[in-house]
């Protein structure tokens, strides 16, 4: 039985997260029967996949590489119309995805939307440096520039993504990179309304100014050239 919506979570060592992550995924005001959770584990050692299976429709094994490879694995398992992305360590609003879906039904030309990220953490430097970043990101959508379509926070028409075969191998920007092949298919509209909270905790790890630098240049590199200059991700995900 198809679904309306399919959200894809990547997971690797997520015990102290996951739990609320589904949590609010479960207390969505769209009704329970019209989505599925997929949750994409890439080998963890810890009860990620013990507690995924509590809410979950499906928990599989992550068979391709990095990231973007477990997105990609998650669609394939995937039986929904749109899909929805996010990570193990974000919540999302009870409204998140009943506004995805009425994005997507508001304009037949959307192929895909996203929208900003909100610092769980009440900290000042966090809360200036991402809204900054968000504004950064609802001008380069306005002027179609350049689409921050993280993968915290984006979903995709199925078959537009199938059509484009998915996420690519890149070690890290692939959730920009993707945006380059989307637009030639469609619209990619930013909501400001549609946000997530979003897990401070890689910023903190690796420093925030960092952090937000390595974002800025894999973006433009792979507006560039579809490479990316900073491999970050392995430090963090999967292998």
């Amino acid at each position: 039985m198809s679904k309306k919506i399919s959200v894809v979570i990547p997971t690797y060592n997520e015990e102290r997260y996951i739990g609320r992550c589904l949590k609010s995924l479960v207390n969505q005001t769209l009704h329970r029967e019209e989505f599925e959770i997929v949750v994409v584990d890439g080998g963890s050692e810890d009860r990620t996949v013990e507690l995924a299976e509590g809410y979950a429709d499906a928990v599989i094994h992550q068979k391709s590489e990095g990231v973007g490879g477990a997105r990609n694995d998650g669609v394939d398992r995937a039986r929904g119309e749109i899909i929805a992305t996010t990570d193990a360590d974000i919540i999302l609003p009870e409204e998140w995805l009943a506004r995805i879906c009425a994005d997507f039904d508001s304009n037949r030309r959307v192929v895909a939307v996203y929208g900003p990220i909100i610092p769980i953490e009440d900290i000042f430097k966090y809360q200036f440096l991402i809204g900054l970043f968000n504004k950064v990101a609802y001008l380069s959508a306005r002027m179609r520039v350049f689409y921050a379509t993280l993968g915290s926070n984006t979903a995709f028409l199925r078959r537009t993504f199938m059509q484009i075969g998915g996420y690519t191998d890149l070690p890290a920007g692939d959730d920009y990179e993707i945006a380059l092949r989307l637009k030639r298919e469609g619209r990619i509209y930013y909501d400001p309304e549609l946000y997530v909270d979003f897990s401070m905790r890689r910023m903190q790890q690796f420093g925030i100014l960092r952090t937000l630098y390595i974002w800025a240049i894999n973006a433009v590199s792979v507006k560039r050239d579809g490479t990316a200059k900073v491999n970050y991700t392995r430090q963090i995900y999967y292998r």
